[in-house]
């Protein structure tokens, strides 16, 4: 491109829309992030490795969000604003709630496996960044920015630290399929921006709004997660349950090995759940079979 005189004509945004449209908004995501059919085919490539490592993710983010008042009191409170002192235990992974709350971020995470060629994937990102802003729930859940950008931040580490470690994946394949998953996380983060952040206020009165229903799983009137008829979203929450993953015995060591590691222990291996797979046993390591 030339950037002297003369011959460079950036391209046009406009600014209004970013705000009034969620079709123009995901659009100069994309062609900012350079989402491409690249990263289409290593999601869809790689959606097998990303199913199974989503029981290990799950239960490695309620340990982290259980470990500190302000995310742990929301599970009471339905937000992290409220600072009032509970009447009650704090909530436990072993708490029938705990167990409802990891089933969505079940379903949220085998949502993302989904086809993201479509806008609906898009839009239900949107709706996910909308449900914790406090709108348009029966019940309103209002979570600061900060504790839900820092949580996408840890699953992204996770994921990365995961994929890096497949003892099978080449390299090249490993990259294409983290580049493709960080670029989808991204633009979930700027779906939570979307709903918390003051940028372009002005337009609110235009801001173009979608119809969504009171009930976790639902965009409108169309069940998209959860669905009791036999769609491929009840095929991949099946695969989720039964995929072999790291025991919550696996995860805990995780866990503390990642504490060693921060700690400068030069002696300390990798934290990736699955880096022992590639010293197992072959009836281990057929949880990364091609």
């Amino acid at each position: 491109m030339d950037y002297g005189l003369g011959g460079f004509e950036p391209k046009h945004v406009d600014r209004k829309s970013l705000y009034t449209s969620l079709e123009e908004r995901i659009k100069y995501l994309h062609s900012f992030l350079d989402w491409n059919s690249a990263d289409v085919e290593a999601l869809v490539d790689g959606t097998k490795y990303l199913k199974q490592l989503i029981p290990a993710v799950v239960n490695l983010v309620y340990k982290k969000l259980l470990q500190y008042d302000i995310t742990s009191r929301a599970f009471h409170t339905q937000s992290t604003v409220d600072e009032t002192e509970l009447d009650q235990d704090f909530l436990t992974e072993e708490t029938p709630q705990i167990k409802r709350r990891k089933m969505f971020l079940r379903w949220y995470l085998v949502r993302l496996c989904q086809d993201p060629t479509t806008m609906d994937f898009w839009r239900y990102l949107n709706k996910v960044g909308m449900m914790h802003s406090g709108q348009e729930r029966m019940h309103a859940l209002n979570i600061e920015y900060i504790h839900i950008g820092a949580c996408l931040g840890y699953i992204q580490d996770i994921f990365i630290e995961a994929l890096m470690g497949h003892p099978h994946l080449s390299t090249r394949r490993k990259v294409a399929l983290i580049r493709a998953l960080t670029k989808v996380i991204w633009i979930q983060n700027d779906m939570f921006a979307k709903w918390q952040v003051r940028n372009g206020e002005e337009y609110a009165d235009e801001m173009s709004m979608y119809s969504f229903g009171s009930r976790e799983g639902y965009l409108g009137d169309k069940k998209i997660i959860g669905s009791s008829s036999g769609s491929s979203v009840d095929d991949d929450q099946s695969s989720v349950v039964s995929s072999v993953a790291p025991s919550v015995q696996t995860t805990q060591t995780t866990q503390t090995a990642r504490s060693e590691q921060t700690s400068g222990s030069a002696s300390q291996g990798s934290v990736c759940p699955f880096a022992d797979f590639a010293k197992s046993s072959s009836t281990e390591t057929k949880i990364w079979a091609n």
